[in-house]
């Protein structure tokens, strides 16, 4: 297993949550989308984000639904003159 595999079986473990509530294409998206906004909004923007995407899916929405919405608003940003803030 994976640094990652590890931290997210103990990461969920501690949560309570089951062992598969990141599926490997959701955990793709995830990261994917993460990027995108770290590099087109801001880097610090990218887990705040995912957490948004957390609440957006807590209240009904599809992870994919969500995924694709804030994909397609951090690829629109025109990133600022220090992207990193």
């Amino acid at each position: 297993m994976s640094t990652l595999d590890d931290w997210l079986r103990e990461a969920t473990a501690a949560l309570q949550l089951p062992v598969d509530a990141v599926p490997a294409d959701l955990r793709t998206d995830l990261l994917d989308v993460t990027r995108d906004v770290a590099h087109h909004v801001a880097r610090i923007a990218g887990p705040l984000s995912t957490y948004l995407l957390g609440l957006a899916v807590a209240r009904g929405m599809a992870p994919s639904a969500a995924i694709e919405v804030v994909s397609r608003l951090a690829l629109a940003h025109q990133p600022t003159a220090e992207p990193n803030e």
